[in-house]
């Protein structure tokens, strides 16, 4: 995507994370920013005076530029790196670029190649107009209603399914457009929807819903179904039953992850110390195991609260039992092996020092990926206005003006 220029005028997370999975795949991405900056440079600081976590894991690979939509010569600004730009990404509440003067038919009489991308909280239905934030979307979108245990409340889960899960389903629509772009001549409105995306992360449950008409879903360790979809705890809701069970020392993230397929019960069996059970017919099939699976993931942990989670990893694996241990944040911030496949980073940020991110999760063969640390604000003013023909003095004027 070398030759792929990206404005980006999107904020938070939702956009700034698509816009920098296109900048690790080698566009150019100018991140469109008002005077002020994106809101995200200030939230959450851990160092006064510095952007911040939020923004720098975000927003690396990019090159800044801010510009006030508002005043006359912004607008004409605009209108020039819009005719420079390949993709346009934002993620502004329903009709703010609109209101700015620059509705998809006026974009497209500026430049008919362009791809404009939309990430908004909802489609053009009832809610349309509603405001959406990361847990939001879990809620509205399946995944809360179905997390959690059977007597406890709806939860959030801790992966950004909303927010970064969106982004990356806007990253496969731009592509697309840009690929269909190569036999057209012409760029198209792409349109993601958080709520949308959310819910094709959770279609597996929408086909359990379906399922319910058929009777209770038996892989389940609920013991009663109504008519929707139950929470299910750690349950893998899948074909091969799986559940997180404890370790030693007993810690909160003491625990891992195991799925017990058909070819597994045997081995299992043996390690836990109950080879008879193998051949047990209460036990020896995946039939008969399947209304006691609380017993079965009870047997195995009394044995894996013997051990720490790595020895047992180590002793399934060797047996190719499909296995994971409950990684930590400091675990995975820690993990050699993250480093060494380059997903784990540390990047120099001119002002804050060194901060660990997460690098391209997309490795191309011809294409590696170095993760650059995000920019300053405004930082690129004087190349990028400066290659459309805006001169030093102008550009101090409109720093002074309050143009950009």
């Amino acid at each position: 995507m070398e030759n792929v220029r990206v404005l980006d005028m999107t904020h938070v997370q939702s956009g700034p994370s698509a816009t920098q999975l296109l900048g690790w795949l080698g566009a150019d991405v100018v991140k469109l920013e008002a005077p002020t900056g994106d809101i995200t440079r200030q939230q959450l600081r851990d160092k006064p005076g510095v952007d911040s976590l939020y923004f720098t894991m975000l927003n690396c690979n990019k090159r800044s530029i801010t510009l006030n939509m508002k005043s006359e010569r912004g607008k004409e600004l605009f209108t020039e790196l819009v005719r420079s730009a390949d993709v346009l990404v934002e993620n502004f509440g329903p009709g703010a670029v609109d209101r700015m003067g620059f509705t998809w038919e006026r974009l497209q009489e500026i430049n008919p190649r362009l791809v404009y991308a939309s990430i908004k909280g909802f489609g053009a239905g009832r809610y349309a107009r509603f405001k959406a934030y990361e847990v939001i979307a879990q809620a509205m979108g399946g995944s809360m209603a179905t997390t959690g245990f059977e007597e406890g409340p709806p939860l959030a889960t801790g992966a950004q399914i909303g927010d970064s899960g969106t982004g990356i389903h806007a990253v496969a629509g731009i592509l697309a457009a840009l690929y269909q772009r190569e036999s057209t001549g012409r760029g198209q409105r792409v349109q993601v929807a958080m709520q949308h995306a959310v819910l094709n992360l959770c279609r597996v449950k929408l086909r359990d819903q379906q399922r319910l008409a058929h009777g209770p879903l038996r892989e389940y360790p609920n013991k009663t179904f109504g008519a929707e979809v139950p929470r299910s705890g750690n349950a893998s809701g899948g074909g091969q039953p799986g559940w997180a069970v404890r370790c030693a020392p007993g810690g909160p993230n003491d625990y891992i992850y195991v799925i017990v397929q058909p070819v597994g019960w045997k081995p299992i069996a043996t390690i836990i110390g109950r080879p008879e059970l193998a051949e047990d017919p209460e036990w020896a099939t995946p039939d008969a195991r399947l209304n006691k699976l609380d017993k079965m993931f009870q047997l195995i942990e009394e044995w894996t609260l013997n051990h720490d989670k790595w020895s047992v990893l180590d002793r399934l694996n060797a047996e190719n039992i499909p296995c994971g241990p409950i990684l930590s944040t400091k675990e995975l911030a820690e993990d050699e092996s993250l480093r060494d496949e380059g997903i784990v980073v540390a990047v120099d940020h001119p002002e804050r020092g060194e901060f660990l991110t997460v690098g391209s999760p997309l490795q191309l063969s011809d294409s590696p990926v170095e993760v650059r640390t995000p920019p300053l604000l405004g930082e690129h003013n004087t190349d990028i206005y400066g290659s459309l023909g805006v001169s030093a003095e102008e550009l101090a004027e409109l720093k002074t003006n309050g143009v950009i």
